[in-house]
């Protein structure tokens, strides 16, 4: 599964816009750290294959792939250092595999900004340099771990000091990781630190509703340039927590008029995962049988195996080999049977990379 973590500055739409995508209660008032535990809720991944597969099918159950999106308090300058509600909460979001960082791009006399004006680009730069003040004091920690375990000549130990020397460097001088040019072997090293400023970065711009139909702001043009000229490989959705908010107390079935009444194609949630999933890399197979639909999220370039180990472990430790269709033939062709009946049904090994879309069943014996 997914796992997003929420930043932002107080005040700039997070937890409505948590609330929004997973109806929870988390409570949303116009103040600093009303956050105080974090929240963490499970999103459906909106996906149109899924019912139509299920409607062809017509299995026991249907499940959806999923995203948890965790919530945690409003970051303020000095949090790294124990500012605010200090930064204790931001453990909270250090095994997610992306960073949702939040933005304010509107503005509204009546919701008070923590910093006293609307600045989406220096409140991108606060957060950032919070999180990478709190990752150097990791850093710290692990460089003076290594070191105890390399008096004993542990050349492990002695192989990672260097890279967490020079990921030092630039925490140190207040840039993030993803500035700092590693190496694929290097982030390796790292990931066991759970490092905030590696992982990819979505922001969601919280704009007014007529930025959504209409021409961008001075607020949003000026992030995107800022995003730009960094060299940050991120992404930028612009949604209105407001909008998010009256969708979430429709019936689904109101949703997609109320969206039409507006001139909006699709909601920020769906439009959130689907850049999540392009940020990461992140495809969709399926599995179908009466018992069960179910979507399952793997890597682009995942091999048969490695789609089968997602299932369970013993898949892709016994597997033998996958029998596969693409999402298009196998609804034209009515299923399963129909495609059989065509041969369009493939056996493939365990060297075939799925694609997206594709329906598998897997063979498998441990």
């Amino acid at each position: 599964m997914l796992r997003a973590g929420i930043v932002g500055l107080p005040n700039v739409g997070k937890s409505t816009l948590f609330n929004a995508l997973t109806a929870a209660k988390a409570e949303a008032a116009n103040f600093p750290f009303c956050t105080i535990d974090p929240n963490i809720g499970i999103v459906e991944v909106p996906d149109q294959r899924l019912k139509v597969l299920a409607d062809l099918v017509q299995p026991q159950r249907v499940v959806p792939a999923a995203v948890e999106f965790v919530d945690i308090a409003g970051l303020v300058k000095g949090a790294s250092t124990g500012e605010g509600l200090g930064n204790k909460f931001l453990a909270n979001i250090r095994e997610t595999d992306a960073i949702v960082h939040v933005v304010r791009c509107f503005e509204d006399p009546d919701v008070i900004h923590v910093m006293g004006s609307i600045d989406p680009v220096r409140d991108r730069e606060v957060i950032e340099l919070e999180l990478a003040l709190a990752d150097l004091s990791t850093v710290e920690k692990g460089i003076d771990r290594l070191k105890k375990v390399a008096k004993s000549g542990d050349k492990d130990a002695l192989a990672q000091i260097p890279v967490l020397e020079k990921a030092l460097k630039f925490l140190g001088d207040g840039q993030p990781l993803w500035m700092a040019g590693m190496e694929p072997d290097e982030l390796v090293t790292l990931k066991t630190l759970t490092l905030l400023t590696t992982k990819p970065t979505l922001y969601a711009a919280n704009v007014s509703d007529a930025e959504l139909t209409g021409e961008e702001g001075p607020h949003l043009k000026a992030l995107r340039e800022a995003v730009a000229s960094s060299g940050e490989v991120a992404q930028i959705v612009p949604f209105s927590a407001r909008i998010e908010a009256e969708l979430s107390e429709l019936a689904p079935e109101d949703r997609a008029e109320f969206l039409a009444s507006l001139g909006i194609e699709s909601a920020g949630l769906d439009r959130l995962i689907q850049a999540a999933y392009s940020l990461l890399g992140l495809q969709t197979y399926f599995t179908a049988g009466e018992k069960e639909v179910r979507a399952w999220t793997i890597h682009k370039g995942d091999t048969a195996p490695k789609a089968a180990g997602v299932i369970h472990t013993d898949f892709e430790r016994g597997f033998i080999r996958a029998e596969t269709i693409s999402y298009s033939d196998f609804v034209a062709n009515q299923g399963f049977k129909g495609a059989r009946e065509k041969g369009l049904i493939k056996s493939e090994g365990k060297e075939y990379v799925v694609n997206d879309g594709d329906v598998m069943l897997f063979r498998f014996n441990v």
